[in-house]
């Protein structure tokens, strides 16, 4: 009896763990849109993405330190630099729509990325879509749609931010995924934060404006909840099945609308309670069959 059972008990702590480190790692994440959404009000969004990549490349060094400077060659460097450009504009244009839309919003738009997947790969990839999944994807967009509410009072042009921010994330994982097949996770992190750094430094000494103390603390802790929580991310990918764990990370929404309305009052409109629910759903449903193909 005991052989028959053993088998799925680790799987199952392995699961439960991995979950653990995918909800971690979502309410860091989401503490750490909370604190630029809380510093926006008095410095430049492009000074905070950039103090932010420069704190996490700091945080990194020492990783790195013993990972070997000398195993971070690449003969791949395009690819690279093209990810760490992609994903320097999809954090500028995340941390633009935090700022200046309601937080909520902002997060459940940045997880409409499986729907902007089924887009691209149909688009550039000559993939055969099907009938259901572009019928959830069209869906998926309805949801955007009821909450940006782009004929409608609540109509804000930080939405297509928000939107950016989700088609640069799709793309950013694309070329992960090409980069993975045969490079080190730690060498696509080194060039992706290296580069990040690089190109966020022009725009923020172009708007800079001097932090006091407090928020020079705030925007270093920043950094460090970005590095940990991503790591923790990974951590939980790495630990479980990527279909049991992943929906965990989906509670970065919940953590969103909680945050937003005790810290700073924001009342979700019941719009972008709906168009929440229609993106979650859709997404969900292009993840299983995602799966499955």
């Amino acid at each position: 009896m005991s052989d028959e059972i053993s088998p799925a008990v680790p799987a199952a702590n392995a699961n439960f763990r991995g979950a653990l480190f995918i909800i971690a790692g979502a309410f860091l994440l989401t503490v750490m849109a909370s604190l630029a959404k809380y510093l926006g009000d008095s410095l430049p969004v492009p000074m905070m993405v950039f103090v932010r990549f420069l704190a996490g490349f700091l945080f990194l060094l020492p990783v790195l330190w013993k990972f070997g400077f000398k195993n971070l060659k690449t003969g791949r460097i395009k690819l690279h630099l093209l990810r760490g450009t992609i994903g320097w504009l999809g954090n500028l244009a995340m941390f633009f729509s935090v700022v200046h839309i309601v937080m909520a919003d902002a997060i459940t738009i940045q997880f409409s990325r499986p729907l902007f997947t089924v887009l691209l790969a149909g688009l550039f990839l000559g993939e055969v879509i099907g009938g259901r999944r572009a019928a959830a994807a069209v869906i998926g967009f309805l949801g955007i749609l009821i909450i940006t509410r782009p004929f409608g009072d609540g109509f804000s042009v930080w939405y297509f931010a928000a939107i950016g921010g989700a088609v640069t994330a799709t793309l950013v994982v694309l070329l992960v995924k090409f980069l993975s097949r045969t490079e080190h996770t730690l060498v696509i992190i080194f060039y992706f934060t290296a580069t990040s750094t690089i190109l966020s430094a022009i725009p923020a000494f172009l708007f800079w404006q001097t932090p006091s103390l407090a928020e020079f603390g705030i925007l270093v802790l920043m950094g460090g909840l970005g590095v940990l929580g991503q790591t923790l991310f990974t951590q939980g990918i790495g630990l479980g099945e990527t279909s049991f764990v992943l929906p965990f990370d989906y509670l970065r929404i919940v953590f969103a609308f909680a945050i937003g309305l005790i810290w700073f009052a924001e009342v979700p409109s019941v719009w972008s309670f709906i168009g929440a629910a229609i993106i979650i759903v859709s997404s969900f449903y292009l993840l299983r069959t995602e799966r499955g193909r």
